[in-house]
This record gives C-alpha cells, sequence and structure tokens, in this order.
C-alpha cells in the first residue's frame, strides 16, 4: 500500500497524481484519475492511495504523491515520498570453480546470482566447512593457505594457490529472506609442476637429437651422400649422341 492522505476545505476538490521516480527516469502511475504505466490493470486506488497486487522487484523504487488544490493566493501544492523495497529471497547462485589448477598461480572462484531484493551476500565453503571471512582488503592466512574473500561481490582469490587448497568448493547466498541457497559441489584439484618429468622430457629430446646428428655425421664421414652427389653428376654430365643405326628410312618415292 502506498498511502497518501490530505485534507482540504470544503467544497474544493484537489488534484492527486502519483509518479514513480527511479535512477533512469520520472513517470507517472497515477495521471488524470486513472492508474498508468507500470501498475495499470494490477493496482488500485482507495481515496488517494494505491494499492498494489503481485507486487515484482521492478516495483522497487521511490514514489511520489503530489496534491495540488486552488486556493486565494493561487494552486497550493504538496508532496510526499515513499520508498517502496519489494523484498525477494536469494535464488540458488551460479559458481565458477576450475576443476584443475598448478601450484604457485592465481586462482579465481566466483559465484553470483541476480533475484534476490536486497542484493544477496556470499560464503564459501571448502569440503563443507566455511572459510573465514575477509576483513577490509588484506587476506584471510591460515597455515599455508592465503586468499581474499569478498562477500559483496562472492569471489573467492588465491593469489598463490597451493596443493592444500585441493578440495571441493560451493558457495551459498543469502539476504536474510528466506533460506540461504547454495551451488553445486565443484571439486578443484591443485598439483605441483612436475619438474622431474619435464627434465626427463627435455634430456630424451636431447638425446634424440644426438642420435640424429651422429648418424649424419656417419654417413658423411663414409661417403654415402658425396657417392650419391658424384652418381647424380655422372647421370647429368651424359649426352645422349645417336648413331647411324637409329636413322630410319623415310624417304618415299612417288612415281
Amino acid at each position: 500500500m502506498l498511502s497518501c492522505k490530505y485534507s482540504a476545505g470544503k467544497g474544493i476538490i484537489p488534484r492527486v497524481e502519483w509518479k514513480k521516480l527511479t535512477t533512469r527516469d520520472v513517470s507517472f502511475v497515477y495521471y488524470k484519475g486513472d492508474l498508468v504505466g507500470d501498475l495499470k490493470g494490477r493496482a488500485e486506488m482507495i481515496d488517494s492511495s494505491i494499492r498494489i497486487r503481485n507486487v515484482t522487484r521492478k516495483d522497487s523504487a521511490r514514489y511520489r504523491c503530489e496534491v495540488s488544490a486552488p486556493t486565494e493566493r493561487g494552486q497550493n501544492l504538496a508532496e510526499t515520498i515513499i520508498t517502496l523495497t519489494v523484498l525477494v529471497a536469494s535464488a540458488a547462485p551460479s559458481c565458477e570453480v576450475p576443476s584443475s589448477a598448478m601450484s604457485g598461480t592465481v586462482v579465481q572462484l566466483s559465484c553470483k546470482e541476480n533475484e534476490g531484493s536486497p542484493a544477496s551476500e556470499y560464503k564459501w565453503y571448502r569440503n563443507g566447512v566455511a572459510l573465514l571471512e575477509n576483513t577490509g582488503t588484506g587476506s584471510a592466512k591460515r597455515g599455508n593457505i592465503s586468499y581474499t574473500m569478498n562477500k559483496k561481490t562472492g569471489t573467492l582469490l588465491f593469489n598463490t594457490v597451493s596443493k592444500k587448497d585441493t578440495g571441493e568448493y560451493y558457495c551459498e547466498a543469502s539476504n536474510g529472506i528466506g533460506l540461504p541457497q547454495k551451488c553445486s559441489v565443484k571439486r578443484m584439484q591443485v598439483d605441483d609442476l612436475n619438474i622431474s618429468g619435464i627434465i626427463a622430457a627435455v634430456v630424451v629430446v636431447a638425446l634424440v637429437m644426438a642420435l640424429c646428428g651422429l648418424g649424419v655425421f656417419y654417413a658423411q664421414k663414409k661417403g654415402y651422400f658425396s657417392k650419391e652427389s658424384s652418381s647424380q653428376k655422372k647421370s647429368s654430365d651424359y649426352k645422349y649422341t645417336p648413331s647411324e643405326k637409329d636413322f630410319k628410312h623415310t624417304k618415299s618415292f612417288v612415281i
């Protein structure tokens, strides 16, 4: 109910208008005796007040009731502003958790839902245990774990993720209306960089290249490449010279 009351002198019929004030614009919701705009068809006037049926989140705004009446000194204008906040429980948030990460890298987990009014706050869990909330802009540190959790934006940031951060994560959204809602559990696996494996791969590649080089050197030493070049040169220097036997009699006589 958007309540607006006034008192007027006998025989005076004031004019009542309602406007919806948002950050983007100002629009009429009651004008010239009719409900218009967003409230048309789902609200009713009770005297000079408005009763809204089936309110939605979009109805959250400031509403201004303007009452004007003629007087001996001209138009007399009075107004009042009412703030309407439609409460909507948080919906199940959407979470983004990487399935794998390398130790020592920067990893960010995100959580967001857009249905709740007022806006939801977020809390992260690992292996069913709530992570400590961050105060200010610092980092919460316990043992070898260093992370920054922003309960307003729903981000969980690991500046240097470690193998101990491996676990099953989920986020919970709540705005004080209804029960908290959570996303599905997702596992993040953190592995150390396999230095020995990288070194072994490099050694294998180096050995293969060395063997190829030795093979080429051995072939050159044995003269395989020079013999092939000389045979190609001989075949290219050879010129075919036709002999008399190759000529055939092609002339014909007409008698």
